[in-house]
């Protein structure tokens, strides 16, 4: 069995977020921008003197796909990198994923998701 963790964090923790993923042997992940907003509901910023409501704050979204046992080690390095203490730390997500194949060569699961060389997908 398989699962997806996608984290949502702080922009300024992605490099030691990405950086414990990689001690843990994590060898692939997917890494998008993203805008929202939970308890935060924006933040008030300052431009050339005026205050305005930014409606959305800027995240890093991470998404990985690793086998179910290393599901617990991966969630206790994001936590530890990410975390500020501070509201707007973040939140992480984990799904169940049923079937992974990687296109080129066909391989399935666990073998779609390991290294295999330098032409990785």
């Amino acid at each position: 069995m398989m699962e997806k963790i996608e984290a949502f964090i702080q922009t300024a923790k992605l490099e030691e977020v990405k950086d414990a993923l990689v001690a843990l042997g994590i060898s692939g992940m997917t890494v998008s921008q993203v805008e929202g907003f939970g308890h935060q509901k924006g933040q008030r910023m300052n431009y050339r003197g005026t205050s305005y409501e930014a409606s959305f704050i800027q995240k890093v979204e991470i998404e990985v796909i690793v086998p179910a046992e290393m599901t617990e080690k991966v969630v206790d390095a994001i936590v530890k990198a990410a975390r500020t203490g501070q509201i707007g730390d973040g939140k992480i997500f984990i799904t169940p994923i049923s079937q992974v194949i990687r296109i080129r060569t066909e391989e399935r699961d666990l073998d779609a998701i390991q290294e295999t060389g330098p032409s990785e997908d």
